[in-house]
Order: structure tokens, then sequence, then C-alpha cells
């Protein structure tokens, strides 16, 4: 795998679901320009499925939360020491780290100190919390792909070549979606309210909120009994998981559990109870009202907020492009049933309501429609001379 052989070689890691959904988009792009390209590093199933190779299992690296990431940390360098000398090894053309800063970065800063070229695809939240990162973003990579408008001004400010692709999710999802279609492919019921639940795609996120999660979807149905519910749930460690919940909380919940496929259950459901993170761009881009709850190990919480990490006034993604909250968020302590359950069924009878959020989250649906991924390609290409 040196620089000068053919095929084209390119190093890739991601680390949880919604960067295996970004990565898959820009190998697949890649590899139908140069179909020979060969990508290998940490991939999820769908990158695996988009021609991916992978050295170990994505889910090793699917940490989260301060106090999380030191109760695995020597695992977690020892899995970036296996990495570096595998690429300094094998030298690929490039390296594109998706997401996940803390481990991806500092890998990229190494790899590019020996003559790697490296890529960055997902900025991190450098405007939102801990901005003193950007200047080990500087030394650590040759490119930054931004997701959203308003990065790449800021990180070229801040002397870190960046560009703005737009987000692949905002692409792949139409502007109009049916929601009877989606209930025919899930086998949900056409004229009953569907709530759909998704509560994480970690481990941690599971443990900490399928308890709230379905005790809220108990109390919506003390509501509405004819109330039915979704969940995807991406593995199926995650799927015992809350099953496990499931009967001890609420055995008789008319739920329905589906692997994957949370485009349809969102997409299905009149109105969704989301942890944070990319589901709520996702909720978005399929303009259905939403409620975001999440929780993080109480240490981690305090310690973000007494050391006033974050500077921006909303943990979800929706709510950051809107520039206020139309989705409302209930965090730590404020994550539970009474709070949560209240806030879901006030949508269910306000249609003007829905209806003007609806229309704001399609606004945003087309300023981020920018043909991400042959967009990115592009980039990555030229930066190595093989556009």
């Amino acid at each position: 795998m040196n620089q000068g052989a053919d095929p084209l070689v390119i190093g890739i890691v991601a680390n949880e679901a919604s960067g295996d959904l970004l990565g898959a988009s820009l190998v697949r792009e890649i590899r139908r320009r140069i179909p020979g390209a060969r990508f290998v590093g940490v991939a999820g199933p769908r990158m695996q499925e988009a021609g991916c190779e992978t050295l170990f299992d994505m889910e090793r690296l699917s940490v989260m939360g301060l106090t999380e990431v030191l109760a695995h940390l020597r695992e977690l360098l020892g899995l970036r020491r296996q990495l570096r000398r595998y690429f300094l090894e094998h030298r690929p053309h490039v390296f594109i780290g998706v997401d996940a800063p803390d481990f991806n970065l500092g890998l990229e800063r190494r790899l590019r100190g020996q003559g790697i070229k490296t890529v960055h695809l997902v900025s991190p939240t450098v405007w939102a919390w801990r901005p003193g990162r950007v200047k080990g973003i500087r030394r650590a990579v040759d490119l930054m792909l931004s997701i959203f408008p308003f990065e790449e001004a800021f990180l070229r400010e801040h002397g870190v070549p960046a560009t703005y692709v737009g987000h692949p999710l905002a692409d792949e999802i139409p502007l109009e979606v049916d929601r009877s279609q989606a209930r025919a492919a899930l086998g949900l019921p056409l004229e009953c309210r569907v709530m759909a639940l998704l509560p994480g795609s970690r481990v941690g996120e599971m443990r900490r909120l399928a308890a709230p999660f379905i005790e809220t979807a108990r109390s919506c149905l003390a509501g509405e009994p004819d109330m039915r519910f979704v969940v995807p749930l991406v593995n199926a460690r995650l799927r015992g998981l809350f099953e496990a919940e499931l009967r001890r909380l609420a055995p008789g919940l008319p739920v329905t559990l589906v692997d994957g496929r949370a485009r349809d259950a969102i997409a299905a459901a009149d109105v969704v109870l989301t942890a944070s993170g990319t589901a709520t761009l996702e909720t978005l881009l399929l303009k259905r009202p939403m409620v975001v709850a999440y929780r993080v190990h109480p240490l981690t919480y305090h310690l973000v907020k007494g050391l006033g990490l974050v500077k921006v006034p909303y943990v979800a993604m929706a709510n950051l492009l809107i520039g206020r909250d139309l989705a409302p968020e209930f965090l730590q302590d404020r994550c539970r049933a009474d709070l949560l359950a209240p806030a879901l069924m006030a949508f269910l009878d306000a249609p003007e309501r829905v209806a003007g959020i609806q229309a704001e989250y399609g606004r945003v649906h087309r300023t981020l429609r920018r043909d991400a991924a042959a967009t990115a390609a592009t980039a990555v290409l030229a930066l190595i001379g093989r556009a």
C-alpha cells in the first residue's frame, strides 16, 4: 500500500451508527468514480456493505462521555496504537476520520506527521464547546469536511482548511415523505396515533434512556389507549437491553421493535421521542415534531456544567440549526416521564403548531442539500491529486 501504487487505498475510521452512515455514502461515491478503490479501517455494517474492510468491530470505539471514556481509556488507546501501526506500515494515499474527534484527531495528527494526507469528515463542535480544540485540529488535518453551513467560515478564520459539503442525509431523504407508506412497510395500522422512540445507538445511552422512554410511552398510552409505538434498534445487543427493560416496566406495551430502519420508524410516526444526536437531524429532515431527552453520567454532566465547556443554548442539532427550541429538550433530572409525556401529547392536538414546525424544518432541509457525497468525494480526490 505505498503512495505510488494502484489501486487507490484509503484508510477510514468510524465509531458509531451515524458515522457509519456518513462514511458509507462517501465510500460509495469514491468507488463509483474509481471502482478499484480500496477502503480499510474501522467500519460498521453500512460501510462494509459499501465495500469497506474493517480491522475490528466498530462498537469497540463507540463510547461517549468523559467518565465513560475514562473507563475504557486503556482499550481505546490500545486500539488507536494498533491502527497507527497498521496505517504507517500499510501507507494509504489518504486517511479519513469520520466524526469521533477525540479518537480520530489524535490518530490523524500522528499519521499527518509521517507524511500521510488526512481528512476529517464532520467538524468537531468547537463552535459549541471546548473551542481550544481548534489548535489541535490545525495540526491534525489537511482538510476538514463540514456538514453544516455555519462551520466553514469559523474553521477558516482559525486556520483550518475546510469545505462545506452539506449533509448526506439531506440528499437521501426526500423533501416530502409518505407516512402511510412507512407504516405499511413496518406493518403499523394507518388509523391510530404512532409514536417513535429512539433511545440512542450506544450501550451507555440505552442503559440510561430505555427506562424513561418506556415509562413515557406507558404514560402516553394511559392518555390515548389506541396509541402504538415503534422502536428502531441498531443491533442485537441494544435490542436485548431494551427488551429487558420492556419486560420489567411495561410488558403489555403495544410496541413494534425493528432492526435498524430508523428512517421508516420516524416517517411512520406522528411524534418522536429521541435521544440527542444525529436522530434529531433525521427527524427534522423527515419533518416530524419531536421531543429530545438525554442523560449522561452525572459526573460528566457536572464537569461539563461546572467548567463551562458548552457554549451553545441547545443540545439538539435540530434546534441549533433552527435557532430556537422547536423540539423541547429534557436533560438529566428532567428526563422523566411526567415531563416528557405531556410535551409529546401536546403535539398531537396542535395541527397549526406542527405545520409551523414542518415549514421550518423544510427550510433547513433545503439549505443542507448540496449533493454531499459527491462534493466530499471531489474534495478528497483533489487533495491527493486524483480528481
